[in-house]
């Protein structure tokens, strides 16, 4: 199954609020339950992270591409709906 990384930083609020936007958007709509998703703490994974051209957390991947960086603009319902698209453009892949 080929997977969705999410990148991180433990205490970020911004990724607070992705984590609770995943949960809602698994409960909401059932094709995303079948998407793999990997959360990588960026001070965990610090090689792996470096490795990833992506400057703000959360970060969402699917097979390399970047399809969504969080911006500080962003409120609960903009990172929603970028997650949003995100797992839709991962299914439809």
């Amino acid at each position: 199954m080929r997977e969705i990384e999410i990148f991180y930083l433990t205490g970020c609020p911004y990724c607070d609020n992705a984590r609770r936007a995943v949960a809602e958007l698994m409960q909401e709509e059932s094709a995303y339950r079948g998407l793999a998703l990997r959360w990588i703490e960026e001070n965990e994974e610090k090689a792996l992270a470096d490795s990833y051209d992506y400057y703000r957390v959360p970060s969402v991947f699917f097979e390399g591409d970047k399809l969504y960086e969080c911006s500080p603009r962003h409120g609960y319902g903009a990172i929603k709906a970028h997650l949003r698209a995100a797992f839709d453009q991962a299914l439809a892949s």
